[in-house]
């Protein structure tokens, strides 16, 4: 018997709500048909393996079919189906009242809160797409089955309905204004975008398969072919498997299957797999990093139960490891959640704790391993680890085991290691370690060549980070600093007790640094007129550590107290060794033109080295260089 009813509303016009709040994005209603189809099919298989269902499941597909003529899309499975009675119960009650709940406390929000996943109400977002939605469905209970009609008005019909094999059709009759969604491109698109590795195979349309020739073929007989059914997913990811059951090229050729058109291979990967105290499953690549903080996010696909859910991962996946790639799947996010709900979330949290916990050990198990490719890899994958030790206080701790610190000369240490082999010759008057560094080897290169000459170690930091990262380690380690070599003379950089003797009196200097800060005129200099040794450099440019590094903190995001820093100029010293032969024949000169000449074309020589030179200044330099040589 044919029977019709009207859903209890007690929202006034439902269904142009749902239309115009249930989601921003009305493609998701794919998923969540397709969502509802895969939940009933591994029900029913569930049911069958306990003995409680009594049915030939047979090769078990979701299939999605596009009529243009009747401008109708089909979802059909062959999962539990439903009985009339079920029919009343899910789609008339539970699933409605879902619906109104959502829409009485979001009808004024729900726009922005994009959140919906809590309400079960998959089914009704097909009502953001279609003027009417049929259900044809027979259950595997072997009762009669059902046809199911509603117009998207709170009015339905329920009739028995002529279908042999259990499961449910979903039939959408698309709106006029969402004819995209019946185009074969665009329900291509979507699926794979959503349900690339659903756990059951979802078939859409046919492709022609090449098959082998017969072994009596002629070479120029074409090869045979047939049609076959075109499974658009991969139902058994190498994600939900065991990471025993997987081969270094399983994971390789995942991450094709992932980034088909990456071209790199990834470094290598971190198999997550826990079911305690939280469900998660999932792969990350580290893929080759460049510089750039920002150009690599939003790579992670996040998946529940393997259904896409987003690749926004702030929030579960720590933010320093959004530059990763790969997949995370976890039962225990909710589909459809807001960000602001997401990071309040417990569960999550401790996930996000795990990933980083999990991303370090792996860290330090690859370090011990093979240390020689670990440190081949370094300059790919620093930047990631940097910024984790900055921003996650966890993996800051387990850091030291695995974090290398380069020299200029390609020898590779961990904090230990590198504080044992410069305590010794690089410790100060105060007794403070200094670790000497340098951020680009062929513009520091004369100032790394004094520091060597000293028996100096020089590590090389060329991270757009690393300001922050000394400032976090000066701040956590006893006794330390960080010095870069052209911060000073190298007689300066580490201050012993020996005092150099000086070939000019305290009144002369002060002299001859009148007479050179009167000859460069520019503010941006500051002159120091210093005893150092006659062999060393007479004109040298530093710029002082703490100016300079608190300039580029600010570059790179620093705030707080360095507001100010980044808008100042550069500021240097103009460091002048009075013991030099060429500066104490400046200070003995008594004519004031050769004076400035020598003065000007010294200092011209050390802002050369340091690319300081530019412009109009250089082009005085070249034509005072000139006349130097008739």
């Amino acid at each position: 018997m044919s029977q019709q009813g009207t859903i209890n509303v007690a929202v006034e016009n439902i269904f142009p709500l749902i239309k115009k709040f249930l989601y921003s994005d009305h493609e998701i209603f794919l998923r969540e048909l397709i969502s509802n189809a895969t939940d009933a099919t591994l029900k029913l298989k569930h049911l069958a393996r306990i003995g409680e269902a009594s049915v030939e499941l047979g090769d078990q597909q979701i299939e999605i079919k596009i009529n243009k003529d009747a401008k109708t899309l089909h979802i059909i499975d062959q999962g539990l189906g439903m009985t009339e009675d079920e029919v009343q119960k899910y789609i008339n009650e539970v699933a409605f009242s879902g619906a109104e709940e959502f829409l009485e406390k979001y009808k004024d929000t729900a726009q922005d809160s994009g959140i919906i996943g809590h309400f079960g109400l998959g089914f009704y977002s097909a009502f953001m797409v279609a003027d009417k939605v049929e259900i044809l469905t027979k259950s595997f209970k072997d009762e009669p089955a059902v046809h199911w009609t509603c117009d998207g008005s709170p009015n339905y019909t329920i009739e028995p309905a002529d279908k042999e094999a259990f499961g449910t059709e979903i039939i959408l009759h698309i709106s006029e204004d969402e004819t995209e969604f019946l185009e074969e491109s665009r329900i291509r698109e979507l699926l794979t975008k959503y349900n690339k590795f659903m756990p059951v195979p979802i078939k859409f349309g046919m492709r022609t398969e090449t098959l082998p020739k017969p072994e009596d073929a002629k070479e120029d007989d074409p090869a045979p072919t047939q049609e076959v059914d075109d499974i658009i997913n991969n139902p058994n990811p190498a994600w939900t498997k065991q990471p025993t059951e997987l081969e270094d090229k399983d994971y390789k050729d995942f991450y094709r299957e992932l980034y088909p058109m990456q071209f790199e291979e990834p470094l290598f990967n971190i198999h997550l797999n826990v079911d305690y105290p939280f469900n998660l499953t999932g792969i990350l690549y580290f893929p080759k990093m460049t510089q750039d903080l920002n150009v690599q996010k939003d790579r992670i696909q996040l998946y529940q139960n393997q259904v896409f859910v987003t690749d926004n991962v702030e929030g579960i996946v720590p933010e320093f490891l959004t530059m990763l790639r790969g997949v995370i799947d976890s039962p225990d996010i909710p589909l459809n959640v807001s960000r602001s709900y997401l990071q309040a979330d417990g569960a999550v949290k401790k996930i996000s704790s795990y990933i980083t916990r999990k991303v370090a050990d792996k860290l330090k198990s690859l370090f011990n391993e093979d240390r020689k490719a670990f440190e081949e890899k370094w300059n790919d994958i620093k930047i990631v680890i940097e910024y984790g030790m900055l921003s996650e206080e966890k993996f800051f701790e387990k850091a030291d085991k695995f974090t290398l610190y380069p020299t200029v000369d390609n020898e590779y240490f961990i904090w230990d290691e590198l504080i044992e082999k410069i305590k010794p010759t690089q410790t100060d008057k105060d007794d403070k370690t200094v670790i000497l560094y340098a951020s680009n080897k062929e513009e520091q290169h004369s100032y790394i060549a004094a520091a060597k000459a000293k028996g100096y170690q020089v590590v090389l930091l060329d991270s757009p980070i690393v300001s922050h990262l000394m400032q976090k380690l000066e701040s956590s380690k006893e006794n330390i600093t960080f010095v870069r070599v052209d911060a000073d003379h190298v007689d300066n950089l580490i201050k012993k007790d020996e005092d150099q003797i000086s070939k000019l009196t305290d009144e002369e200097k002060e002299s001859l640094k009148e007479v050179i800060t009167t000859t460069i005129a520019d503010s941006n200099y500051t002159v120091q007129v210093e005893a150092m040794s006659s062999d060393a450099a007479p004109f040298m440019i530093t710029q002082p550590e703490f100016m300079r590094r608190m300039k580029e903190m600010q570059a790179t995001g620093g705030g707080g107290g360095m507001m100010g820093f980044g808008n100042m100029p550069d500021m240097y010293n103009l460091v002048v060794n009075g013991n030099h032969e060429l500066v104490q024949e400046i200070f003995n000169t008594k004519t004031a033109e050769k004076k400035e000449r020598l003065i000007k074309q010294s200092v011209d020589l050390a802002k050369l080295s340091q690319g300081l030179l530019k412009g109009e200044a250089l082009t005085d330099f070249v034509t005072r260089s000139y006349e130097l040589i008739k």
